[in-house]
């Protein structure tokens, strides 16, 4: 029976043999050269954004039969049609909660 060879353990080593640097290394590093987080935050944009925007509400599987006329329509974009009909029933739970409610 043959044995099995072991694999050495990797290193977070960069070119040459040398160890790559922390994160904080990396930080200073843009420090020096003038960059911040902050500028980095307020290029992306992210200022403006709330909590809201990052809410991604839990997923749970359901089986769910639809028309093939209906599910031919949300195929035909390509992928992702199952995240468009989410949003589809989405606005319109919205909009029937804007309107009890009121």
């Amino acid at each position: 029976m043959k044995r099995k060879k072991r694999l050495k353990p990797t290193h977070n080593k960069g070119a040459g043999g040398r160890r790559a640097k922390s994160k904080p290394a990396k930080v200073k590093a843009a420090r020096r050269k003038g960059l911040t987080l902050m500028a980095s935050v307020e290029e992306a944009g992210l200022r403006s954004m709330r909590i809201a925007d990052f809410y991604r509400p839990l997923k749970k599987p359901v089986t769910l039969r639809l028309d093939a006329d209906v599910l031919a329509w949300f195929k035909k974009d390509g992928r992702r049609y199952q995240t468009r009909i989410n949003s589809a029933l989405r606005k319109v739970m919205e909009r029937e909660m804007k309107q009890a409610g009121q």
